[in-house]
Order: C-alpha cells, then sequence, then structure tokens
C-alpha cells in the first residue's frame, strides 16, 4: 500500500502556522516554492507576514534535528520534508506557464509517480481544480472550521400558546431540560404561536435554572428593536461574560449596539477605564500605512464605520435630551462682593463651556481626547496587555482562528472583549463561512460561562436596507 504523503500549499502555512503538525502520523511535505513565497511574504509587517516567519521558525528547529530533505520525524508521529522542485529528466513537466502555483503543483504530480498516495492541501479554490484535472487527490484545510450544521447562534425559538406566557414559565423550561441539552448562556425565546411580537426571554444559567431577560434601562433611551438586539444587549452589559461574540448581516445593529453598551459601560457606570476599538483592513491592504494621511486622518478613514454608528448614537442620545447625564452638573459657587473683572470674566467664560458640554453627548473625538476611547489598529496589539478596558473587534469574519487567538490573548484583569462581524461577507480571499476566526471562537468557545454568542438576524437599519438584503 502507498505511503501517504500531505503536500501542502503556501497559503495553509499562512492561514495557520502550525498545520504541518497536524497529519500525525503521516508525511506532511512542503515544495521549496512554498519556501521561496514564505521568504517573499516575511518582510510583510502583517499577520500574512508573521505567520510566514512563524512557519519559517519552525522549519528551523526542526532541521536542527534532522535533514529536512530526507524528513525529520515529529513528536507526533509525523514526517516534515522539503521536497525539492523535479528536474525535467526525473519527472515530466507541465505544458503551463512557469508560475510558483504550477511548480508546486509539478512538484506534487512528480511525488506521485513515485508511488506516493499524493493529497494536495490548499485554501484556493483554483488550484483546487487545477489538481483536479491534473488527477491530483486534492482536500481543503479542514482543521478550525465549522460545519453550517455545527453552526450556534447563541438561541433557540420554542413557539407555545399565548396563554402560556401569562404563567410561570420555569416549569415549562424544566420540562424543555429533559428533551433539549442547553448550552450555558444560550437563550430560549417563548414566542407566541400566531404572535411573533409577543414573547418572553430566558438564558440558561446552568444547573436547569433559567433567567429572564428584560429590556435594559439605558440613559440614553436606545431600546433593542428585536429579541436578538436584545439577547446582544444582555451580554454586553453583563460583567460576568467576558468574551461576545456577535455575528449576522450587515444593518442588524452589531457595532451599534456594541457602543451603546461599552460606553454605558465606561460612561455611566465606569466599570471599565476606557473602550477600546479596533478593525482589520484587509480590502485596503496589510496596513494603514497605505491610508493618505497623518496617523490620525489614517485612522479616521480606517474607522469611519464607527464613525458613522457614533454620529447616529450622538444624535438619538441628543433628541432624547438626556445625554447630560454623563456630564456631572459642578456647584456653581456665589460671586464673591469684591472679586475683580477679570475673575468674574473669567467664570463667565468657564460656565459657558461647562454649558456648552451639557447640551450634547459628546464625539467620538472628544472621548477620545479624554482617554475615554481609542481606536488603534491590531496591528500594533500584538504583545500588550490591556487590563480594564471594553475592548471591541469589529469585521472578525476577515481574521483567521489565529489571528483572533493572538487578539484574544490580548486582554488583561478586568477587561470584556466583543468580536463582531458578518460571516456571510468575507473579503480574504482564503477564509469563507465554515474557516473564518469569528465563526471558530464562537464554536471553541461554547459552553463556557464566560462566553455568549448571539446571531443577529434582522436588518434595522432602514426599510430600504432591508429590502435590499431581500432582493439583491
Amino acid at each position: 500500500m502507498p505511503k501517504r504523503m500531505y503536500i501542502l500549499d503556501t497559503n495553509i502555512l499562512i492561514h495557520d502556522p502550525e498545520a504541518f503538525f497536524g497529519f500525525s502520523p503521516e508525511i506532511v511535505a512542503i515544495p521549496t516554492m512554498v519556501l521561496e513565497e514564505l521568504d517573499h511574504f516575511k518582510t510583510e509587517n502583517s499577520q500574512r507576514g508573521r505567520n510566514a516567519r512563524e512557519t519559517i521558525r519552525h522549519l528551523d528547529i526542526l532541521r536542527q534535528k534532522g535533514s529536512l530533505s530526507a524528513g525529520v520525524q515529529l513528536d507526533t508521529g509525523g514526517m516534515v520534508q522539503i521536497l525539492f522542485t523535479p528536474a525535467s529528466d526525473h519527472c515530466p513537466t507541465l505544458d503551463w506557464p512557469e508560475t510558483p502555483d504550477n511548480k508546486i503543483l509539478e512538484t506534487a504530480i512528480c511525488m506521485q509517480k513515485k508511488g506516493f498516495d499524493v493529497i494536495f492541501i490548499t485554501k484556493d479554490i483554483n488550484m483546487r481544480v487545477k489538481a483536479d484535472v491534473l488527477g491530483l487527490a486534492t482536500q481543503d484545510y479542514l482543521k478550525d472550521v465549522v460545519s453550517h450544521d455545527e453552526f450556534y447562534k447563541g438561541w433557540m425559538t420554542v413557539q407555545v400558546p399565548a396563554v402560556q406566557l401569562k404563567k410561570d414559565s420555569q416549569g415549562f423550561l424544566n420540562e424543555l431540560t429533559q428533551d433539549y441539552k442547553f448550552i450555558l448562556n444560550e437563550y430560549i425565546l417563548l414566542e407566541s404561536q400566531h404572535n411573533p411580537f409577543n414573547y418572553k426571554l430566558f438564558r440558561y444559567t446552568g444547573s436547569k435554572n433559567f433567567k429572564e431577560i428584560f429590556v435594559p434601562d439605558l440613559k440614553w433611551n436606545v431600546r433593542p428593536r428585536n429579541p436578538q438586539q436584545l439577547i446582544a444587549l444582555d451580554l454586553l452589559l453583563d460583567d460576568s461574560i467576558k468574551l461576545v461574540s456577535l455575528l449576522g448581516p450587515a444593518g442588524t445593529g452589531k457595532t451599534f449596539l456594541t457602543l451603546v453598551a461599552g460606553l454605558h459601560k465606561v460612561l455611566i457606570e465606569q466599570n471599565y477605564n476606557k473602550m477600546l476599538i479596533s478593525r482589520p483592513v484587509v480590502p485596503l491592504g496589510p496596513d494603514i500605512g497605505y491610508l493618505p494621511g497623518d496617523l490620525q486622518e489614517k485612522l479616521h478613514s480606517w474607522m469611519q464605520p464607527i464613525y458613522d454608528n457614533m454620529d447616529f448614537l450622538v444624535h438619538t442620545a441628543n433628541n432624547k435630551q438626556n445625554s447630560s447625564i454623563y456630564y456631572e452638573e459642578e456647584p456653581r459657587e456665589e460671586p464673591e462682593k469684591h472679586r475683580n473683572k477679570k475673575d468674574r470674566k473669567s467664570n463667565k467664560h468657564k460656565e459657558k463651556r461647562a454649558e456648552k458640554s451639557r447640551s450634547g453627548f459628546p464625539s467620538l473625538d472628544e472621548l477620545s481626547r479624554q482617554g475615554k476611547m481609542s481606536l488603534e489598529a491590531i496591528t500594533y496589539m500584538r504583545g500588550r496587555s490591556i487590563p480594564y478596558q471594553f475592548i471591541f473587534i469589529d469585521e472578525v469574519q476577515n481574521l483567521t482562528p489565529h489571528e483572533v487567538k493572538t487578539i484574544i490573548s490580548r486582554v488583561g484583569d478586568g477587561s470584556k472583549i466583543v468580536l463582531a462581524g458578518d460571516p456571510y461577507q468575507i473579503d480574504s480571499p482564503y477564509l469563507d463561512f465554515t474557516s473564518n476566526g469569528l465563526m471558530v471562537a464562537s464554536q471553541r468557545f461554547k459552553n463556557h460561562g464566560i462566553f455568549g454568542t448571539a446571531f443577529l438576524t434582522m436588518s434595522e437599519r432602514s426599510e430600504l436596507s432591508k429590502l435590499a438584503g431581500e432582493l439583491l
């Protein structure tokens, strides 16, 4: 029986630098052209560059244990081997353009002709098509993949007669536990059979206990528009939940709700020192250096969706005329009888500035100047420890599981982190619904007491936005 050999494409090692440790007890082979591409990427100041450097470091450690060209045995029982590009006199070459991809395929074909049971592993769909045309067995990289069937939404709906909603629901929920194994912090939506707007919401807290969820009393009079938004707010406002993942299509309120909850925690409850916001820049290049202007101008362009949501929050808060709750009104002193004119004039200016501040909700730039909010690039979060902050990472569907692991491991004592994104809208070429870091993290942390997730389904941005989602 021919010996099995897994040949890895470059994108696998960029996706997961430790990929070759997961194929025991088989041979894992890396063509020299893959090393050339890693060498090209290693100088980048991006996650791709870091993963390339980490892969090379792993190989450097392995070469000290033996010859990589002959194969180095791993502690897990497998073997890692470097494959040279075959010479034409040993293996036939492809009558295709001499591109790095085609040279990698030539190497795989050569090893197949030498009698190995070759399986080519790549996340590049076009490479899988090419390999299939050449008669090579090929697969996607299946580690850290969440199938559609395993997709955990964080809530379930149970339709009941309307009369059931008027009764004590604890007994009914206890009956449900006999037929369904609930997950910690999973939500149960008891919904009237004939009226979806008539419902009760509960969160499972373990040991057959359920907590009823009510609309939170927020100082800015922002209310959830549907049950899923209520679930999201409950998770965001609960300090015992250290990691929250919010998933859903555009317009469902992920960013807006997180801003509302984060600022409420920082400004009103003062449970965190400040709010830190970051998001990847996959469509714009590997780093914010590609954007025009100085650092603040780069961040403004890069964070425009955050500014848009902040503007909407400011508009909502100011219209409700209750945003002055954030500003504590200082008692005014009676003017001294003999206070000089200069002091009285200075005091009037101070009072005018204070009155101006109390007249409206602070903007994002004002919060940044006060040290209550910071906008940062994910690139610069590596190696840090971030304590006592409300951390919000947006567009996480464009990050790999390895990148998400790096970010979550930065969370220090007293901090909370929120990961949000749309798993149906992915800009990274080698990620999809099943393999992006947001989905994988949600699946891995499921059933842990400090984690909760919510899949938001209803667009609340505008009637036009909702219709576009349905028709287009």
